[in-house]
């Protein structure tokens, strides 16, 4: 087996199990590894500290699969790998759609596997999880009930490791057009084929019930609403009226049908379809304001080189949001980028509120579904974060 031997004093992460090694901290690779195989991963005085998978391409040259010496990284690893994860969601009993396998914080590095109904849908994003993947389906198979797995592996990430988009049926059926699933009591119509993602935000599950606690006779404006699934819940749980802002038709479509899958009103849900910064401009300039505003945009820094232009989008949206509320109204904002830490997340929303002339209390801080969990070791797993703040 190949090695990569790291330069002194690189191992400290390794040493609090951190599960990625980057480029900068290689001192030297012996052996002619190839793309996705596993290495060994030996501090500079040769102490043995990982099995990795080789990344060759990226700036994280190996993520690792096992910080203990004697696992051999074969079927057997991962059917362990795959139980355990699937133990772990056994609770999950008010939904038929969640997230089997986080990645690294399930300690399978670059592999995600949600569950929507009888179909399991996964991403394998990096050089590692596809040298293994033909292994993974075939122990997911074994292991969970299913009437096909479909695989979703097209996101930009992949570019990055030298891998080219790959969609289709890894086993079983095709999964038909839309695929219905339900979460705590309410229906929605997913495209696992080409929907945001895999289909749907499952990592939102816990923070539409929290929307639904405030939502009785409110007005609700819901940005970025894709399908609809924060305005299902506020209208279920008795919003007077909801209106949807997204800039896909399609998506648009399908947020129209699941108000009516759920026997909801069509009469108390307005659809804008635009762009969300320019439609609450004309709300401001229009002094249309409402009881509740969502803001979950898609991610606003892909690189480290975005993160400042991305902040000034965050500060923008907050402050146009803001602008639209009625005193004493509540905002649900989230940034769901990776590069966005919570405090900084938290001083821009405190700054648009200053340049909006508002007075903002946090009353509840958000963050994603616990079946997206985020190990201790990694940090980094913890994407979405979300604050509930009441504006005066």
């Amino acid at each position: 087996m190949a090695e990569i031997v790291l330069k002194p004093g690189r191992e400290k992460s390794l040493l609090r199990r951190h599960p990625w090694i980057f480029s900068g901290a290689v001192g030297k690779t012996q052996g002619t590894p190839q793309p996705g195989e596993t290495v060994e991963i030996l501090s500079a005085h040769g102490e043995w500290l990982a099995r990795a998978a080789y990344s060759p391409t990226s700036q994280i040259v190996a993520r690792v699969w096992s910080f203990e010496r004697e696992e051999e990284i074969n079927p057997a690893f991962f059917r362990l790998r795959l139980q355990q994860a699937l133990l772990a969601r056994q609770s999950l009993t008010a939904a038929t759609a969640y997230r089997l396998v986080n990645a690294e914080s399930d300690r399978m590095p670059g592999v995600i596997i949600d569950r929507y109904g009888d179909f399991l849908v996964c991403q394998f994003l990096t050089t590692g999880a596809e040298f293994w993947k033909t292994a993974i389906v075939r122990e997911l198979a074994a292991l969970m009930p299913h009437a096909g797995i479909y695989e979703r592996s097209d996101a930009d990430v992949r570019e990055k490791e030298g891998l080219t988009a790959s969609v289709g049926a890894l086993d079983g059926e095709n999964p038909p057009e839309l695929v219905e699933i339900e979460e705590h009591g309410l229906r929605f119509l997913v495209d696992i084929q080409y929907g945001q993602k895999t289909g749907f935000y499952l990592d939102q599950r816990e923070n539409r019930t929290l929307l639904a606690r405030f939502a009785h006779g409110a007005e609700v404006l819901n940005c970025f609403a894709y399908t609809g699934g924060f305005g299902v819940y506020a209208l279920k749980h008795g919003a007077k009226r909801v209106t949807n802002i997204e800039s896909s038709a399609d998506a648009m479509e399908l947020a129209r049908r699941n108000i009516e899958l759920n026997g909801l009103n069509p009469e108390h849900v307005e659809p804008v379809i635009g762009d969300v910064f320019k439609v609450l401009r004309t709300y401001r300039n229009a002094e249309r304001q409402f009881d509740i505003v969502i803001l979950d945009p898609p991610k606003f820094a892909e690189s480290k080189g975005q993160l400042e232009r991305a902040c000034r989008g965050y500060k923008d949206i907050n402050w146009l949001a803001m602008r639209a509320l009625r005193p004493g109204g509540l905002l649900l904002t989230f940034s769901c980028s990776g590069l966005m830490t919570p405090d900084l997340f938290q001083k821009i929303v405190a700054d648009a509120a200053l340049d909006a002339h508002r007075h903002a209390q946090i009353i509840h801080a958000m963050t994603q579904a616990e079946d997206h969990p985020v190990a201790l070791a990694f940090p980094e797993g913890a994407y979405l974060k979300g604050l509930a703040c009441r504006v005066w």
